[in-house]
């Protein structure tokens, strides 16, 4: 039997390449909202990231997230994304 190939993505905090379902990807839809996708199936452009805060800081610190996703990512948003972080490490 062959062995199923594992999608691998990198995330755009600390750069380290990981399976897929590791990581939570943040996606811009076509109407530009950004979102939490839990799913990996949504519609739009998006962006990989560790579920840890550390990441989160680095990736809007080095403006990684708002290279991906070609978008300017406001405060209002940040502060979803941590709560949403904070809920999924518990």
């Amino acid at each position: 039997m062959k062995k199923k190939k594992i999608p691998m993505r990198m995330c755009v905090g600390c750069k380290n390449t990981k399976a897929k379902k590791e990581l939570i990807r943040i996606v811009r839809t076509p109407d530009d909202k950004l979102e939490i996708d839990k799913t990996g199936k949504k519609s739009g452009r998006g962006a990989y990231i560790c579920p840890t805060q550390d990441c989160l800081e680095k990736a809007l610190k080095n403006k990684g997230l708002e290279k991906s996703l070609n978008r300017s990512i406001d405060d209002e948003i940040t502060e979803q994304l941590k709560k949403e972080l904070m809920e999924q490490e518990e």
